[in-house]
């Protein structure tokens, strides 16, 4: 594999040090937004109603957040939160 290219001139090096800083950022949400994600679907698996309606309250918000900066699309989230609710709402 080659060699990455060094960026001559300061605006394309500084273009560089920002795309690194902010690929390790959304990396981070992306994280937390799985591991609230998880949180909801062991929640549903275990059969605890009353848990797995707190953590997708918890969960809402953060991605929600996700779509609002332009992390994941705001069509994906309508219908994780969607699918979510429905098997919430269909746990006895």
């Amino acid at each position: 594999m080659a060699a990455k290219k060094v960026k001559r001139n300061p605006s394309a090096r500084k273009a560089a040090r920002q795309a690194i800083r902010r690929a390790a950022t959304n990396q981070a949400r992306l994280t937390e937004i799985k591991s609230e994600l998880k949180k909801v679907e062991t929640a549903i698996a275990a059969g605890k109603k009353s848990d797995a309606q707190a953590a997708l309250k918890a969960a809402q918000p953060i991605l929600m957040r996700g779509t609002h900066i332009g992390l994941v699309h705001r069509n994906l989230v309508a219908r994780k939160l969607s699918r979510l609710s429905a098997r919430i709402k269909a746990l006895s």
